[in-house]
């Protein structure tokens, strides 16, 4: 599949060349990252042109990241620490998911119903998107959620809501992640799962990063979903 690149201030779009749109992904990326970040892996997803998907890679805002000493950068919410125990930035998180909300309903103002349209993340934006998607009011196709964690875990059972409840979910993680324990990934798994959500879990022997075995099986989950 071919595309065109657009960008704006807030986002980097891919454009399918032919057919037009008639599926989406909204990838958000790690922290410190831009939305360019993932640009580069889509032609080795290789989706088929017939999908017509459109990649929507939106930026973070610049804000100070209390874990790096106050430091600016894009960040979809401030970090404290990375410990289990540690306060969450649940302003932030929300404000980030009421974004990520409003993107979706941009692509379904251009089209592509809900059902067509997959949340993806690595890292920060993983977190977001399975926080964001667990509690989207309608169904989705999918939500991929890429060496991360599980945010402002304690509220899911309260606040998730049903039409995404079996949404399929694609959760990798490296087993040499020393950002993010690959036992980080793990939890956020099991407890999914004892929520009743469909999680399906890939290790690969990697950090934190993404490597060709699992861009590989991540075009392969698209294809099927979409």
């Amino acid at each position: 599949m071919s595309y065109r690149l657009r960008e704006d201030s807030d986002t980097v779009l891919l454009e399918p060349s032919s057919p037009g749109a008639t599926a989406s992904v909204i990838w958000m990326h790690g922290l410190g990252a831009s939305g360019h970040d993932f640009v580069p892996i889509v032609p080795q997803l290789d989706l088929p042109p017939e999908l017509g998907v459109r990649f929507v890679f939106p930026h973070a805002p610049v804000r100070p990241v209390t874990l790096n000493q106050g430091f600016r950068m894009r960040a979809w919410y401030d970090i404290r620490q990375l410990a289990a125990s540690a306060i969450e930035d649940d302003a932030g998180i929300a404000a980030s998911s009421e974004r990520i909300g409003s993107l979706i309903r941009r692509e379904t103002e251009q089209g592509i119903a809900t059902d067509r349209i997959v949340l993806a993340g690595f890292s920060q934006g993983g977190a977001l998107a399975l926080h964001a998607g667990t509690r989207f009011p309608k169904p989705l196709a999918g939500i991929l959620a890429l060496s991360t964690y599980l945010p402002l875990r304690d509220r899911l059972a309260a606040e998730g809501g049903e039409a995404n409840r079996h949404t399929p979910i694609l959760m990798c993680h490296g087993r040499s992640d020393a950002v993010l324990t690959i036992q980080i990934g793990r939890y956020a798994r099991d407890l999914l799962l004892g929520q009743g959500y469909a999680v399906d879990w890939r290790e690969y022997d990697m950090a934190h990063e993404v490597c060709d075995a699992e861009i590989g099986d991540i075009g392969q989950w698209l294809r099927s979903r979409l």
